[in-house]
């Protein structure tokens, strides 16, 4: 695994800040889990979790929270991996 740029998991980790705290941990927790987070992703996957970025807060609580479908397969997978990474 190489190493992931200081500056854009900065980038990343201000990114991960939502109006939630519940959103905030578990993204955030997403990005420091070195088994099954954000590390673990290749290329495509970093692009869907940047892609999943954009998403607002009330689809990101419907689907990462509550555990609803995201309606797209690769924003459905990378949901299901956030979660998974949680204990969800």
């Amino acid at each position: 695994m190489a190493e992931l740029d200081t500056a854009h998991m900065a980038k990343l980790r201000w990114r991960c800040r939502r109006g939630t705290t519940e959103l905030d941990r578990l993204l955030n927790r997403f990005l420091d889990d070195d088994q099954a987070g954000y590390a673990c992703l290749d290329a495509a996957g970093r692009e869907v979790f940047d892609q999943l970025l954009s998403i607002e807060d009330d689809r990101l609580i419907d689907w990462l929270l509550k555990g609803e479908p995201a309606g797209e397969p690769s924003l459905e997978k990378i949901s299901r991996r956030i979660r998974a990474a949680s204990g969800l």
